[in-house]
């Protein structure tokens, strides 16, 4: 994927930060039902957005005619964003809210805010700063500079919601999930890692 598809794409997967903001501003409840909704709305598109047949069938039956050029437009475009495995199998976005509907459900506000945030942020960085800027890869893509723009850019941000101690073992874990893209995939995988870590920490110390 070049620079400016994946510019877009954590364009994009900035969205997720409604989530937090929602949790942080009106509480626990309004952001459960804004996820538990928009979860819903993404499992009934995903079919659409998966089977192109499909998706001309439903076009025809709204009048909307195969060859229009904004809806070509909008295809090619999200097209171009997506992974390769995404294009025939569950997309990321749903990867991301039924994590992130997970952690505002049963993790602590201070721990569900951070690690829906740092999965957001820290990824979108670690990508912008990896992508042009990572001159000391490893075999699986991933390189020096983009691994610790991530952690630097976590630990701050947890840094702001729970201690020290916390913030270094959440960074890292959202970190080692980010690099090892965990199944079943990174970015259900990195909020978990991120939320649990932290959990288990404060667990472990109290």
């Amino acid at each position: 994927m070049s620079i400016k598809s994946e510019l877009k794409r954590k364009a994009l997967h900035l969205t997720g930060l409604t989530v937090p903001l929602i949790y942080l501003i009106f509480g626990q409840k309004a952001a459960t039902g804004f996820v538990a909704f928009a979860l819903i709305i993404f499992l009934i598109l995903e079919p659409f957005r998966i089977v192109e047949e499909l998706r001309d069938k439903v076009k025809k039956k709204l009048g909307i005619y195969v060859g229009n050029e904004v809806i070509a437009l909008v295809e090619r475009e999200l097209d171009a964003i997506s992974r390769e495995h995404e294009r025939h199998s569950i997309g990321a976005h749903i990867y991301f809210t039924a994590a992130a509907l997970i952690i505002v459900c049963f993790f602590p506000k201070e721990i569900a805010i951070g690690a829906i945030t740092v999965a957001t942020l820290g990824d979108a960085i670690a990508a912008i700063v990896g992508k042009p800027f990572g001159k000391h890869r490893f075999k699986n893509g991933k390189s020096v500079e983009g691994s610790l723009a991530y952690f630097l850019s976590a630990f701050l941000i947890l840094f702001l919601l729970v201690d020290l101690p916390h913030a270094f073992v959440g960074a890292l874990a959202g970190m080692l999930a980010e690099f090892y893209e965990l199944p079943p995939d990174d970015n259900f995988s990195n909020q978990l890692a991120v939320a649990f870590a932290i959990y288990l920490f404060r667990k472990a110390v109290l």
